[in-house]
């Protein structure tokens, strides 16, 4: 059997597992989505947001790129963003990184990289150089990448907190929170690094 054969059986599997559960399960999923959460996490196939927070299909709405950087022109992201702020209006919006992430290491080690994944990557080196003395200060490397990883995951949410998307809905809807988030591989734990809530409206 081929890898690819094997989740289709696996996705058999699961349906069936699902129905015999609850048989409206997929009925009643389908009627819409209400997610509660916007996932920007990083594609690293070792962090996938639903699963290592136990959550079920139609809570996450889930958007995923190497490193879970937030770029100002990347069309992608903003799509998904303001359909999550203003379609499904989402009261909550999570940028979680994790330790070991291997964008974050490839801008700190200085690796060649070539193509698209060079200028992707050109973020997290600029990030850098605006926290040098941060940085150099801390002599242990694995320390500073640990530390670039959780200065990622902040810079990324301060990015997230002046796009217009999301000024627009703080000033009509007082929403949604963003939330910093950093994800430990050696133990599975998330842990929250910055909460900025949205501003309260004027009276």
């Amino acid at each position: 059997m081929e890898p690819f054969q094997k989740l289709l059986l696996e996705n058999k599997a699961w349906s069936e597992e699902r129905i015999r559960c609850n048989p409206t399960y997929f009925q009643d999923l389908s009627l819409e989505q209400e997610p509660q959460f916007l996932w920007i996490g990083c594609s690293d196939s070792r962090v996938p947001g639903d699963y290592i927070t136990n959550s079920q299909p139609g809570e996450m709405f889930v958007h995923r790129n190497i490193a879970n950087l937030v770029v100002e022109n990347d069309v992608n992201l903003l799509s998904v963003l303001q359909y999550a702020v203003h379609v499904l209006k989402v009261p909550d919006v999570i940028v979680c990184g994790h330790y070991g992430c291997g964008g974050v290491k490839a801008a700190m080690d200085g690796t060649p990289l070539h193509g698209p994944i060079n200028q992707w990557i050109q973020n997290i080196r600029n990030l850098m150089s605006a926290q040098k003395d941060e940085l150099e200060a801390i002599n242990d490397v694995p320390a500073r990448f640990q530390r670039l990883v959780e200065l990622n995951v902040k810079h990324q949410v301060q990015k997230l907190a002046e796009l217009d998307v999301l000024q627009q809905a703080w000033k009509k809807e007082a929403r949604p929170d963003l939330h910093g988030w950093v994800y430990g591989l050696e133990n599975g734990l998330i842990r929250e690094l910055i909460h900025k809530r949205a501003p309260k409206q004027s009276t």
